[in-house]
């Protein structure tokens, strides 16, 4: 079994690279940063560096050894996009995701331009979802570098959303996160921004999951929005058994 995730729209996480660095406003709050001072703070052999980027080769192996069929969060604590993450590294996490061919594995990015670039040089396969952070309309021009790549699922992280996002071109879309910021520090989402892009969803036939309101206290804000949860997701025939049934239970 993978490491459990508390994170809504995934089983586990498996971290083949630890650490990053900031890009855009979304990042300001980074949980992962938190939770990375933290595990130093405990001596967590893989965060001896805080969350300064880290290579972990001896995580590369882990999914082979996970045998039940999961949905994985590919470094939920870093971005396997980073610029100061070599191609060939990139490309033996790739091999990983292709010879696990059992698992789901999500692998999120704010360095869209660095998917498109790099995109030639990998081998996608259908349990490989691609997916782009977008927190406000400044940064829209990551959906058009997410579609030019070979990915077969693409999605979108439109979290912490941080301002509306109008008119968003959906095309070759299979997925929308929406999601309010989280932590001590927290921004408020507007309610409008979410149900516009719940519409928008709707408008295109694309699966639509809010993941949270956020806060300080995200779990007393919930992730109910106008009157229900919404946890849809991509095709069911490629989602494994394991997140269906959790999916059933959280509706």
């Amino acid at each position: 079994m993978g490491l459990k995730s508390a994170i809504e729209w995934t089983e586990s996480t498996w971290n083949p690279i630890t650490g990053c660095t900031k890009v855009s406003p979304g990042c300001k709050h980074c949980y992962a940063e938190r939770m990375a001072e933290r595990l130093q703070a405990m001596g967590q052999e893989n965060y001896r560096n805080g969350f300064r980027l880290t290579l972990q080769p001896h995580m590369l192996e882990l999914p082979i050894r996970w045998k039940k069929p999961q949905t994985i969060f590919v470094n939920s604590m870093s971005d396997l996009f980073h610029k100061d993450v070599p191609i060939d590294y990139i490309q033996r996490v790739f091999d990983v995701m292709r010879r696990a061919h059992w698992h789901r594995f999500q692998v999120l990015t704010k360095r869209a331009d660095s998917v498109a670039q790099l995109d030639p040089k990998l081998v996608w396969a259908p349990n490989i979802w691609m997916g782009v952070s977008v927190e406000s309309a400044k940064y829209k021009s990551r959906i058009d570098e997410l579609r030019s790549t070979g990915a077969l699922t693409k999605f979108l992280s439109l979290e912490p959303l941080l301002g509306p996002l109008h008119h968003l071109d959906l095309r070759g879309i299979n997925w929308v996160i929406v999601g309010g910021e989280s932590g001590p520090k927290a921004r408020p989402m507007d309610p409008a921004w979410a149900t516009d892009l719940r519409d928008q969803c709707k408008r295109a036939n694309v699966p639509f999951f809010f993941k949270q309101w956020g806060g300080k206290n995200k779990k007393q804000a919930g992730r109910v929005l106008a009157g229900r949860t919404w946890d849809q997701m991509p095709d069911d025939s490629v989602v494994p058994t394991g997140m269906k049934t959790l999916l059933e239970q959280r509706a």
